[in-house]
């Protein structure tokens, strides 16, 4: 059943789990992991490369259900709320990678602060596929994603966009918008980088028209069978072309937007029916506490990271862990979970007052 006030529970569970997976992904205690908590080093897809896609995915559902409370009118003060928390998002991105920086000694040093990551690719997301719903229809907004996704299909099959180097056309196309030194230093392709965008805002899009299937003023009960069928659909397309466009989340593949929103539809409907409609909740509670406040611990997770980084806290925590459990990949895992729990600690209260932290 859904609650009261007509709204789907399912929604902030699936977005809970995503951020759950976000910082486990993001914490593992030591060099050493799981395959299954780490990404793929190139082609392929592990449980780890579905969080953030997820999270996008579900963040375009629930843009949809926002703006169609004002009916998707293009006034001043929602332009103006969409921009503000573009901007809020991106800008918090920016800042913790200077607060990186600072701890490296060079506060200063903003000629190698980090423009791109998480946070910056899911405000500019978020601002481009609210600003398109405000002056385009659903039906052009999910052309549009076809046309993006076929535009970066072309640049990556003809500007070798699969290479693993700096002549990858994502890696080209970033140092020349943004410039080496502001991206992500680690390998040769940003993860995060703004050629990836391209086809990151089509899977944010994707999420919003699934959004207005749910939103729909059909039965959930053909909603939901609606949405199942969605998302095999994009699931089967993305797994079917693989052989000639690999899936690959470091460039954001167009076979890796279809993979992935198809089974985040597939997992949003699965909820949507335990939860929603069968009633099934109690064993959601702890994924909704994180769901609620979801960028909010986000990045509190990072800044955590960051400090016990700085000050040497995370080798000391981890090498304790180790002393108890020698197998480094289960210590790693054993510190990962620890430390999200750590952060559902501090977001359980909040959940249970119904304080809601709006970045």
């Amino acid at each position: 059943m859904a609650s009261k006030t007509g709204r789907l529970l399912s929604l902030d569970v699936m977005r809970g789990i995503t951020i759950v997976g976000m910082i486990v992904v993001n914490n593992a205690g030591g060099p050493l992991s799981y395959d299954s908590l780490r990404h793929s080093a190139w082609n392929g897809l592990t449980p780890c490369d579905l969080v953030f896609p997820f999270f996008l995915f579900i963040m375009g559902v629930t843009t949809y259900l926002s703006l169609s409370k004002n009916d998707f009118k293009a006034s001043w003060p929602v332009i103006r709320k969409i921009l503000w928390r573009a901007a809020m998002i991106i800008l918090i991105g920016w800042a913790l990678h200077w607060i990186v920086l600072a701890c490296k000694g060079a506060p200063w040093d903003f000629g190698r602060l980090r423009l791109t990551g998480v946070l910056p690719r899911i405000g500019l997301c978020f601002g481009a596929v609210s600003l398109m719903s405000l002056c385009m229809s659903r039906k052009a907004m999910a052309w549009t994603a076809v046309a993006l996704l076929a535009v970066y299909t072309v640049l990556v099959c003809t500007c070798n966009g699969y290479a693993a180097d700096e002549t990858n056309f994502n890696a080209i196309a970033d140092r020349f918008l943004l410039g080496e030194a502001h991206l992500y230093h680690k390998s040769p392709i940003d993860p995060e980088g703004l050629a990836g965008t391209i086809s990151a805002v089509a899977h944010t899009i994707i999420g919003f028209c699934c959004g207005a299937l749910i939103k729909s003023r059909k039965p959930l009960a053909e909603r939901t069978v609606g949405l199942f069928a969605v998302g095999f659909m994009l699931m089967a397309c993305g797994f079917l072309l693989m052989e000639w466009l690999p899936l690959n989340k470091r460039i954001w593949s167009p076979t890796f937007v279809l993979a992935t929103t198809g089974l985040a539809a597939l997992l949003l409907a699965t909820l949507i029916y335990v939860i929603d409609m069968r009633g099934k909740r109690s064993w959601s509670v702890f994924f909704e506490s994180f769901g609620v406040n979801p960028l909010f611990l986000y990045v509190l997770s990072e800044l955590m990271a960051i400090i016990m980084s700085r000050f040497g806290n995370k080798k000391a925590v981890y090498e304790g862990i180790l002393s108890v459990f020698p197998d480094p990949c289960l210590a790693s895992a054993v510190y990962a979970l620890a430390f999200m729990l750590i952060v559902g600690a501090i977001g359980y209260p909040l959940y249970r007052r119904r304080i809601y932290i709006k970045l």
